[in-house]
């Protein structure tokens, strides 16, 4: 007897369910995200395939029994991915990567795909999106010589792409994109809460019991975030996030969640005619000035297992009408509205009739607080017209009472200033004690934001 359905009303961010439709969700206060999905009513078969069973059999078993050994992993083909990754694609993994329209997903996607074909064998690559015509136009474009092993499957049901794999019996698995997806056991349609949902479920099942990799690719929203249901990001092992300026080459991948690695790498890349090449030196790529500047200050921050230099450069200029205009691009408004308020209070410098703009140099955006000594530096330099006489770095948060606060790693970024020919590194007391510069750089320490202005200008 088949089961009957129901009508329910679902929240598309935060997945809650209401009775009838109302115009803002409840529980995560979204706007018109409340959309109707049927659903079958009843509790499932005892042969449903989307149940999944572990080692135990379906009974639970002690913790300390269970066998454990280190995650074999495989070589993407590409460093800065298996940077990102945690050493290499993990077998049995799921990774979802999302990133605007255009800035990358797909290619280097097939890089990888086509460098794990020539070395480990078959791969699918699933497209709900393209024609094979059109995945082989960018494939000869990225990857030249096109393995044999490589398969395109232009198809967006569920269990026709599940019932090829056991054909094909890939060693890794594409899915581009989720959002495209349906199963015939879901009443709704492709892109639905219920249906990326479901089809998530089914990649999950594939992958742990295949032990095959699978890589999702995912939209993102008009705001830049993952489009479809939070719960998403919960089931899968890896979250990366293609980040980047449309009319800059610049693409940073980063990782918001891996089960197998560290959140804090990041993997850098350049667009090219030829697909995405991988910056190695990503500190040198980002400054291009030798010499100091006015309102331009460098500064650094250490992202997994790597310091990352850039510019900061801030334009300080007198308000024509009405309100004074803060603008900033690559750092947080807020941090912005917390460093001009440190500078009038504590240093003596009134901006209340400036139009104050500070960007970060090359596209990169940074949320670390070591940035702020740079930014409030760069302010004051272009705002009393005069430049550090030296190359200099600035690492620091600055406090609410313009005190210094230590950052992590400051030993590295010292190391790395070094390389790059700096002469002087400013830094907070607590982290200039710890002086890893070995006499080849200045490292000056300064306790507060006017200890270290004095020594900008020096």
């Amino acid at each position: 007897m088949a089961k009957k359905t129901k009508l329910v009303y679902m929240c598309e961010e935060c997945g809650n369910e209401y009775p009838s439709w109302q115009g803002q969700c409840s529980y995560c206060g979204s706007w018109n995200t409340i959309v109707e999905h049927r659903i079958k009513d009843g509790p499932e078969p005892e042969t449903d395939s989307r149940r999944r069973t572990g080692t135990g059999g379906g009974k639970p078993v002690k913790l300390g029994s269970v066998g454990t050994a280190d995650y074999a992993r495989i070589d993407s083909g590409i460093g800065e991915l298996n940077r990102v990754l945690g050493g290499g694609i993990v077998m049995g993994s799921l990774v979802l990567i999302s990133g605007e329209p255009g800035i990358g997903k797909s290619t280097i996607i097939a890089q990888s795909a086509n460098s794990i074909a020539n070395t480990y064998g078959p791969v699918l690559y699933v497209s709900g999106e393209e024609s094979e015509e059109q995945v082989k136009l960018r494939a000869d474009r990225v990857c030249g010589s096109i393995s044999n092993n490589l398969f395109i499957y232009p198809e967006t049901n569920i269990e026709n792409i599940l019932a090829v794999c056991e054909d094909v019996k890939p060693c890794f698995l594409i899915v581009d994109s989720i959002q495209t997806m349906y199963s015939s056991e879901v009443e709704s349609v492709a892109g639905s809460l219920t249906q990326i949902r479901a089809c998530s479920n089914f990649l999950i099942k594939f992958a742990k019991t295949n032990n095959v990799p699978v890589f999702i690719v995912a939209h993102v929203t008009k705001s830049g975030e993952l489009a479809g249901p939070k719960t998403i990001e919960h089931m899968v092992d890896c979250v990366l996030s293609f980040a980047g300026e449309r009319d800059r080459d610049l693409r940073i991948l980063r990782s918001f969640k891996n089960r197998f690695g560290t959140t804090d790498e990041i993997g850098a890349f350049r667009m090219s005619a030829d697909g995405m090449a991988e910056v190695k030196d990503l500190s040198g790529s980002l400054i291009e000035t030798e010499y100091s500047e006015e309102g331009s200050v460098i500064s650094a921050v250490y992202e997994g297992s790597r310091p990352v230099f850039f510019e900061i450069q801030a334009l300080v200029t007198k308000a024509n009408v009405g309100f004074a205009r803060r603008t900033a691009i690559g750092i947080s408004q807020n941090r912005l509205s917390l460093i001009l308020a440190v500078l009038e209070k504590k240093a003596g410098i009134s901006l209340l009739d400036y139009d104050v703009y500070v960007n970060v140099v090359g596209g990169m955006n940074t949320n670390s607080t070591s940035t702020d000594l740079a930014a409030a530096l760069a302010i004051y330099s272009s705002y009393k017209g005069k430049a550090s006489p030296r190359r200099i770095v600035a690492v620091g948060e600055v406090g609410l009472t313009g005190h210094l606060r230590s950052v992590a790693n400051a030993d590295k970024i010292i190391q790395e200033a070094v390389r790059l020919g700096y002469e002087a590194v400013i830094l907070p007391d607590r982290n200039a004690h710890k002086d890893a510069g070995g006499g080849k750089i200045d490292v000056i320490g300064a306790s507060n934001i006017s200890d270290a202005i004095r020594a900008f200008t020096k």
